[in-house]
């Protein structure tokens, strides 16, 4: 039913190309005042354009605080754009590309939330315990708590751009146009994966880190199809990249930011890749099954998405 909601409203199939086109412009006009405020402190201190090439001048030329404030910026502007393209040129409720249910379920959006943070903070505290060597405590109160309060406000923005975008815009787009769940469930998943290659673990980590990267692609779809809803996806989301934000942070991730820990170990592509992966998201998958009674995983992944009668009308899903 999740999918099938975009039926019931403007679906032809250039509004969801042109609509992706606006809100891909958008998202890149919003990292302009980045580059912008970049490119004059580089040229203010004897530098020049070339030095700008490198995507690591972009991550510390300026404050830490301020460089991750600014670099999610370009998300919070694209969720807009993303609510103006749903709202006027699909004329769909926006509550309709997040759930199939009567009204956003908050509680789910609180338990993916939840499932990750405490995950992730009890396996961090472990590796710490075991791999002392590994971890730099940094932790700076002022700066710490002036990136809590961006970290707070600015990253759900910015996984939430990134799940409307995935598992809702375009999971319905190309769901009506294939009119089945599993061509959208691979599609946004990979496309969703493929984004992050320009991300600067991948030159530090190598290809392999695209196993993850697509894997997480693959998980938030199919909780998203299995709910109904990206409500679990969107909590699920914003918890991994507000406590990674918060907690650890390594001068080789995209994140770099005044968290508690900093990570010096050297980095490896090996199992802690994989593990995520075949193991950790498999045993999510199960929590939130049993949680939530999710039922005919065949249908819900691979099965049709009929479209409804021409003559039914919008009304209930307003």
């Amino acid at each position: 039913m999740y999918i099938k909601q975009a039926f019931y409203f403007l679906h032809d199939w250039w509004r969801y190309l042109l609509g992706g086109v606006l809100i891909f412009i958008a998202s890149q006009l919003g990292a302009i005042p980045l580059l912008a405020l970049v490119m004059f402190k580089v040229m203010s201190e004897g530098g020049d354009f070339t030095s700008l090439e490198d995507p690591n001048t972009l991550m510390t030329t300026l404050d830490s605080n301020l460089t991750l404030f600014l670099m999610l910026l370009s998300f919070a502007i694209g969720l807009g754009v993303l609510y103006l393209v749903v709202r006027y040129f699909h004329k769909q409720p926006f509550k309709t590309v997040t759930t199939s249910r009567p009204r956003t379920d908050w509680g789910r959006v609180w338990f993916g939330f939840g499932l990750i943070a405490v995950s992730t903070v009890v396996l961090t505290s472990i590796d710490y315990y075991m791999n002392p060597t590994d971890y730099e405590v940094q932790f700076d109160l002022v700066p710490f708590l002036i990136l809590a309060v961006i970290a707070i406000v600015m990253v759900p923005l910015q996984t939430s751009f990134e799940e409307y975008l995935f598992r809702g815009y375009l999971m319905q787009g190309v769901g009506v146009g294939a009119k089945n769940r599993w061509v959208p469930l691979v599609v946004t998943s990979v496309i969703f994966g493929g984004l992050h290659f320009f991300n600067p673990e991948v030159s530090k980590l190598g290809n392999i880190i695209m196993v993850y990267y697509i894997g997480t692609g693959f998980f938030l779809g199919i909780m998203t199809l299995m709910d109904e809803g990206m409500e679990l996806a969107l909590g699920f989301h914003a918890g991994n990249n507000l406590i990674a934000a918060l907690l650890v942070t390594a001068d080789w991730t995209v994140f770099q930011t005044n968290s508690i820990l900093k990570d010096v170990s050297e980095p490896s592509a090996g199992i802690d890749v994989i593990m995520p992966v075949l193991i950790i998201y498999p045993i999510f998958l199960g929590i939130m099954a049993w949680k939530y009674g999710w039922t005919d995983w065949g249908e819900k992944l691979f099965g049709k998405v009929v479209p409804p009668p021409e003559d039914e009308a919008y009304e209930e899903y307003v």
